[in-house]
């Protein structure tokens, strides 16, 4: 069954806080059902994983290796979100739009402004083609320390000012506390687009949920009533752990039902990081890098 909601984002800020459920109260099977019954009933949207096995950024993707991919996720999904705008990436929004997906397209920016250049006139193209529902100028690029923040504001201005007319939201994705650090983020666009990961912050699962609402409720703060969307938050099924968050099947999948169930309750649209496993992310972010996807590396679903 497909999931489909009337609009794509809301400003509205009542948050219902949900408690999530208790795993001692599950066996491993009939979690496995709750999970698979989480997602058979669909909802909003999910992070493009562009890459299989062998392959990994800088490499060029095929329409038919992302078309196949869009076909696995368009029954539970109402959007997809994706990262980029060159290498085939170009290739996510016009294939969702093709299956009547809605689209986050983001233009990936770094401290290589020849890229940057080809990311934000990709961006802009496809936007003024019909394939972008929200423009995302750049993804954690202050959380990683590429650009000034002078910089981005530039790129973000540009943008609005290509699509002046257009009726394309244009927003910034990063960790949530950078809006309340750089008001002049939230000043500078049309949507607030916030990654809320417990995980990276070291939170045991069993308040993991709780933690995310006190993120979300930050970005609230610093919102200047603008919409919100939760363009990033996960789990990892292995590869270890950070402090107390510890990567592991049970977490994962009560991170996911947790998520679900608090965003319907309080309309709040998400994109859950992420698709598929993606076995190059192991670099920076180590072993669990690896597996924040619903679906393995085989495209099949996890648990």
């Amino acid at each position: 069954m497909s999931y489909r909601e009337e609009s794509y984002y809301t400003s509205n800020y009542s948050q219902i806080a949900t408690q999530g459920i208790n795993l001692l109260d599950y066996s491993l099977e009939d979690l496995k059902v709750l999970w698979h019954k989480t997602i058979q009933e669909g909802f909003h949207g999910i992070c493009f994983s562009m890459y299989k096995d062998g392959q990994s950024p800088g490499d060029d993707i095929s329409i038919e290796q992302v078309e196949q991919r869009v076909n696995i996720l368009k029954p539970y999904v109402n959007a997809i979100r994706s990262f980029s705008c060159i290498e085939g990436n170009e290739y996510v929004p016009m294939v969702a739009k093709k299956h009547g997906l809605k689209t986050l397209v983001g233009a990936w920016l770094s401290d290589d402004k020849e890229d940057n250049e080809k990311e934000i006139e990709g961006l802009i193209a496809l936007a003024k083609a019909g394939n972008v529902d929200v423009a995302a100028v750049g993804n954690e690029v202050l959380y990683r320390n590429d650009l000034t923040l002078k910089e981005l504001v530039g790129y973000i201005n540009r943008v609005k000012e290509a699509l002046v007319g257009l009726d394309i939201p244009v927003g910034y994705v990063d960790a949530y506390y950078e809006f309340s650090r750089h008001p002049i983020l939230v000043e500078s666009t049309d949507v607030i687009l916030a990654n809320l990961y417990p995980y990276w912050e070291g939170c045991p699962i069993e308040y993991a949920l709780g933690h995310m609402q006190a993120m979300y409720g930050s970005v609230l703060d610093a919102a200047q009533g603008k919409p919100i969307i939760v363009t990033e938050t996960g789990w990892p099924s292995q590869g270890g752990g950070l402090d107390s968050a510890v990567a592991t099947s049970d977490a994962a999948m009560k991170y996911f039902i947790d998520t679900i169930e608090w965003t319907k309750a309080n309309n709040i649209p998400i994109f859950y990081f992420s698709s598929f496993d993606e076995s190059w992310k192991t670099g920076d972010e180590g072993d669990v890098g690896a597996y924040w996807g619903l679906w393995d590396k085989h495209e099949n679903l996890k648990f």
